[in-house]
């Protein structure tokens, strides 16, 4: 049987037609630039590249799904820089990491940071396109889940002060008679919140409940 999650990940799926992924290049070398596009383009997948992280964020490619396949070592800010840079934006698109000479502490550093491959040029080709097939599938993974949580946190700020208190409590697995005597009000008022609070939040089980707080910033159950 589908939960009410379930369900959600669903709508959240099935509504206008999403934006084809990019596989954005980043390397300061135009040959491999050219090289890889061509190999993106092969696979099915459409390309943009540029000659430098800064020529990246000047454009508006980073919004599109996709992901990013990044020399480590270039003029001006390097791969490494722009990941970390997203990453404290709050931009999580996968990152592979290509390089000429790259060494143990920068491969840690960067997969520890969420890197999805750390690659060494010359790199065979299909090992190139199964780690933008992973990096592909974790971006239209993280969309869902962020997609997911908008909505999530749109129902519950819809929620009285007094509901959010009382669902709250249910999800961390309080009983109404519980709520009641540590909010001082009637277990019949308890009941009331909790049903107008679960039919605002269009769930139908504390099961539900309980996995849509533990996907809400700031909530533990």
């Amino acid at each position: 049987m589908m939960t009410e999650l379930s369900l959600e990940r669903r709508r959240a799926t099935s509504g206008p037609e999403p934006e084809a992924p990019l596989v954005v290049i980043v390397d300061d070398d135009d040959a491999v630039r050219e090289a890889l596009s061509d190999l993106i383009l092969s696979a099915g997948y459409e390309p943009a590249a540029f000659g430098s992280t800064r020529d990246l964020l000047e454009s508006h490619v980073l919004e599109r799904p996709g992901c990013l396949v990044l020399d480590v070592r270039m003029p001006g800010a390097s791969g490494l820089d722009l990941q970390q840079q997203l990453t404290r934006s709050g931009n999580a698109k996968p990152v592979i990491f290509l390089t000429g000479h790259g060494d143990i502490p920068m491969t840690v550093q960067a997969m520890k940071a969420g890197a999805v491959d750390f690659l060494t040029k010359p790199v065979r080709d299909q090992t190139l396109l199964d780690a933008i097939g992973v990096a592909l599938a974790r971006d239209a993974a993280q969309r869902v889940e962020a997609e997911v949580l908008q909505r999530n946190v749109e129902r519950v700020s819809t929620l009285t002060p007094r509901e959010h208190e009382v669902i709250e409590e249910v999800a961390r697995g309080r009983l109404n008679k519980q709520i009641a005597f540590d909010l001082g009000i009637s277990e019949v008022t308890v009941k009331l919140h909790r049903s107008n609070a679960m039919h605002k939040l269009q769930l139908t089980s504390v099961g539900a409940l309980v996995r849509l707080w533990e996907t809400l910033p700031g909530h533990t159950t």
